[in-house]
């Protein structure tokens, strides 16, 4: 399982020992211990796009912003693997729930004049359509709910009338969801994405950045009731969002249910959920 690739002109010693660690969807990760008495965390898997490492090497230099979130250092990067700074097991600092608000709403300042990114990259190991789009509301219909709808799993698992309905609430976005600034999005921020960095503060990663809504990052943050709302109220203070936000939280939810459903089988609970959303908003 140890492979010497992994740290080979690092100067941190060889590998002598790889503890699982939990989360990732596309993964096996691991904390490696070296001859060093030092520890990286490596990311690695072999039937993976050649280019989806780099992309979250890539993503993680983006969040790297001064006054935001910590993120680990990438190390080495190659097709099969990437090997990342260890964040460790630090317990969160006493503020930093409210830290963790102010670093996203700073992170949400960055801003751009359309929505997408420079190039596609990957939400879990499915393809993330990110091409420039004036238009949120067609950028979030076309490229974050309908574009599941032709992965084979999730066409086979959802059913025609869920179909039709998500083909209706995407079509009336413009009535349901409020203009919103392009902002720069982690892309794929639910609660085993943020974790504490060796210092205690709040740190970001796995990464599928894009410019999009900010309430779209919201949603997948906290749907799973696992956030202090002590960060919402830091969040706020810097970057106010519009009266009725957290109502339109399990709509855009959607995109992250649908991802599941095109990459999971048999995920009965998300479907139904998924059922439920589309029901409230036809």
């Amino acid at each position: 399982m140890l492979n010497p690739a992994w740290l080979e002109g690092l100067s941190l010693g060889d590998p002598v020992a790889a503890d699982p660690l939990e989360g990732g969807y596309a993964s096996r990760t691991y904390r490696v211990r070296t001859t060093l008495g030092r520890s990286v965390v490596v990311k690695t898997q072999d039937d993976l796009p050649p280019d989806l490492y780099a992309l979250e090497a890539e993503g993680l230099e983006a969040l790297r912003r001064p006054g935001g979130f910590a993120v680990p250092e990438v190390l080495r990067v190659t097709p099969h693997f990437i090997v990342l700074s260890d964040l460790g097991t630090a317990e969160p600092s006493p503020t930093y729930w409210e830290d963790a608000g102010r670093a996203l709403a700073l992170q949400h300042l960055q801003r751009a004049d359309k929505f997408g990114y420079d190039r596609d990259n990957y939400l879990g190991v499915l393809p993330q359509r990110n091409p420039w789009t004036t238009d949120g509301h067609a950028f979030f219909a076309e490229h974050r709910l309908l574009r599941f709808l032709e992965e084979p799993l999730c066409h086979r698992q959802l059913p025609d009338a869920d179909r039709h309905r998500l083909e209706r609430v995407a079509g009336r976005l413009t009535e349901l969801i409020p203009p919103q600034p392009p902002s720069l999005l982690h892309g794929d921020l639910w609660h085993g994405n943020l974790l504490p960095s060796p210092t205690g503060a709040p740190a970001l990663i796995d990464p599928a950045v894009y410019y999009g809504w900010p309430e779209a990052e919201l949603a997948t943050f906290l749907i799973y009731d696992q956030v202090s709302d002590v960060l919402f109220e830091a969040y706020e203070e810097i970057h106010p969002l519009t009266p009725g936000w957290r109502d339109r939280l399990p709509l855009l939810h959607l995109r992250e249910l649908l991802s599941i459903t095109a990459q999971t089988p048999d995920c009965h609970d998300t479907l139904a959920e998924i059922h439920t959303i589309l029901k409230r908003f036809d």
